[in-house]
């Protein structure tokens, strides 16, 4: 492949990324999710399903143990997440998502299903589906990290 074509394959896939970031969260605040940003979906893929601290979710978002902390105190705030004693160590508390975290949540994955359903509609579901699992065979392990 040539530069210049391996250039062109990395825009379009983040196109796409940022494509389906947007549109899911278009779909969240469709859903009557107010004062939500990108930022706390990142989030909360990491908080469910047994929560995290604010340590394991500044490494998962690849950013500060402070930023983390002011996500959190945000998500708090908003009634999204709260903090409760970890079972495993006395110092340090566990963030966890509430309900209403978790129905925005739900709210994310019936949105991504509908843009990705959009995609069914441009290639086939056929060619979706291997086309999902070509993402996976290249796709890094670990976390998804937002682009700030």
């Amino acid at each position: 492949m040539q530069n210049s074509e391996a250039m062109a394959l990395s825009a379009a896939l983040l196109a796409v990324a940022g494509g389906l970031t947007q549109r899911i969260h278009e779909g969240v605040l469709a859903r009557g999710f107010e004062g939500v940003r990108p930022a706390h979906g990142f989030a909360f893929a990491r908080l469910a399903p047994d929560g995290a601290t604010v340590t394991d979710l500044a490494a998962h978002l690849g950013v500060t143990k402070q930023a983390a902390s002011q996500l959190v105190d945000e998500m708090v705030r908003k009634g999204y997440a709260e903090r409760r004693p970890h079972p495993e160590d006395a110092r340090a508390r566990l963030v966890v998502l509430t309900e209403r975290g978790w129905a925005c949540t739900r709210a994310a994955e019936e949105a991504a299903a509908e843009a990705v359903r959009e995609w069914g509609d441009l290639l086939g579901e056929r060619e979706v589906r291997a086309l999902g699992r070509q993402l996976l065979r290249i796709a890094p392990n670990g976390p998804i990290r937002p682009a700030w």
